[in-house]
Parts: C-alpha cells; structure tokens; sequence
C-alpha cells in the first residue's frame, strides 16, 4: 500500500514552480527521485496530476502518492572525498560540503556523507545496525560546515550526552534579510511541526523548547551577515527562528529569501566544540567560509561601499 504525504501551501510562498517547492519541502528525498514522482503523476495539487511547471497558489493542497517502501537501504561504501579536520581513535571531525546529504533515506541509497565515511572507516558500521552509525548530530543538505563523527559505541554515547547536556558548541555564519533588531540578543520560541505543512516547521505554542542567540558581524545594503550560536538543535531552528523574527536566511528558498546570487542557503557550521571522548580535554574546531559564500560576501560589498563591521 503506498503512502501518502501531503502538504499546504503557505500564503507567500507562490514564486516556486511544483517541482521546485516539493524538492525544498521534502529534503530526505533525492530532487531526481521528486522530479520522477512528479513525472510518473504522482504528484497532485488539489487532486489533480499536475505538471512540474505549474506554480501552486497559496493553500491548495500537495499530495505527494509514494510507492510501497521497500526494505532499507544497506549502507555502501563509496570513495566520495572527504576533509577530515581532525582524527583519532574515537571520532573524526569532518568539514562537510553543502549539496551531499548525510545520510542514505528512501529514493535516496547513495552517495552520501555516510557512504563516503563507510569507505574511509569500514569498522564504524559495527556500532550499529542502522544506516546512520556514529553520527552524532546531522547538518541540512544544503549546510556546509563541522559535523563531529563518532568511530565506536563509548565515543558515540559520549557526545551525545554531551550534545544533550548542551555542552556542545555550535557556531554558524549566516547571511539574512534586513538586520535584526537589537543587533545582538536572543531567540526563546519553541518549534515543531507547523500546522497546515507537515514538512515545514514553525514557531507554535505547543512546540519543543529552542534557543538560539545572534550577533551581527556585519552590515550590508539590505543584508546582515550574523553569527548564531545554538543552545538546542531543533529541525531547522536558525531557518525557522530567524524566519520568525523577519531577517530570513538568504538562498532558503523554504523560510528564507531566493537569492539572484546563491543557489543554496547561506548557512555555515564554522565553530565545534566538545571534551574529546578519549582524553575528556576541551577541543574547538573552526572551517573557513566556503568560496560560493566568500563570493556573495563580496558582491554584496561591491555593492554596499559603507559596509561596516559591528564591534
């Protein structure tokens, strides 16, 4: 029996063509798997098959008919690249590109971070059984920056007792809309699943507690680039809470703003810290923005001669 997942429009979210708007919606699965859903007519607005070209208006109603599951994808090595900023007998820290997903899902068996760590250690499939082993805590498709690894089970519950007790710190460079206000401070909102669209998520009442704290590095025509720093690690909580404060994370075409210069959104981990399981010592680790980033930085400054940086 397949199954069936539907999603509502949100009124303001009408400048994206169907193919597009499912891609961004449903980020566990492949765009090519979305794009031959949408093909094969599985894909209906308002319970008509629809075309990959046709724009929904807000609140008609996305049903997105998959195929029967099929059993679960078995974790492949594959020699994909990796940078590996830090390695020992317990974990490794990995400076993850945006594009690759970190882990293999439904439509989607390869080519992912998971594949690529496989090949790099064979042994990290002994922690468990699942397709994700070691890892820790994820970044979306389309974030770049640090993600920590662990390499056995000990390591593995060590970090996360510590991502839990929140003594993990995580440290993201992002480029939003407008500029907040006050320039530093912080987001108390609690997050969840948003009413009308269960692949989005949003601020509401009843939602999981979520903390997240900013600070504008720099000013831009139009533009901030601000530093965030997570106090929880909600599914997609700087997307959602800069959303819900107006300074939308630009290149998101989801919560965020389209960008004529980027074609992902501008959200970078670039700071790690924890205690190493090994040795319990304190450790950080930071990544260089991205060169696509550094570039819209750039063009933005062209354009902006009176950018400032904030103290």
């Amino acid at each position: 029996m397949e199954t069936v997942r539907s999603i509502r429009l949100i009124a303001g979210e009408t400048d994206l063509r169907l193919d597009r708007y499912i891609c961004h919606s449903c980020e566990e699965l492949t765009r090519s798997y979305l794009q031959k859903l949408v093909h094969e007519g599985r894909v209906t607005v308002n319970g008509k098959v629809a075309k990959p070209s046709l724009k929904p208006k807000a609140g008609d109603v996305i049903a997105i008919h998959l195929p029967p599951l099929s059993p679960s994808p078995v974790l492949i090595p594959e020699d994909i690249p990796l940078t590996i900023l830090y390695e020992d007998d317990d974990i490794m820290v990995i400076d993850k590109p945006a594009g690759i997903t970190v882990h293999p899902a439904p439509g989607h068996p390869m080519h992912t971070l998971m594949n690529a760590i496989l090949a790099h250690f064979p042994a990290i499939s002994a922690i468990d059984s699942s397709v994700r082993p070691g890892i820790v805590h994820r970044l979306d498709k389309d974030t770049s920056g640090l993600m920590v690894v662990a390499k056995n089970k000990a390591a593995h519950l060590n970090l996360a007792g510590q991502l839990k007790n929140r003594r993990m710190l995580k440290r993201y460079m992002v480029l939003v809309k407008r500029c907040p206000s006050p320039e530093e401070g912080s987001i108390e909102a609690p997050i969840g699943r948003h009413p009308r669209d269960r692949k989005r998520m949003a601020v509401v009442p009843n939602g999981r507690e979520a903390h997240t704290f900013y600070r504008v590095v720099k000013h831009f025509k139009g533009y901030s680039l601000i530093e965030v720093t997570l106090h929880t690690g909600r599914t997609h909580q700087i997307r959602v809470h800069l959303s819900h404060i107006g300074c939308p994370v630009v290149g998101d075409a989801v919560y965020g703003v389209r960008s004529p210069h980027l074609e992902r959104q501008f959200l970078h981990a670039f700071l790690l810290g924890f205690k190493l399981p090994g040795t319990g010592e304190y450790a950080e680790f930071r990544s260089e923005l991205p060169e696509e980033l550094r570039r819209v930085l750039g063009q933005l400054s062209d354009a902006s001669p009176r950018a400032m940086k904030s103290r």
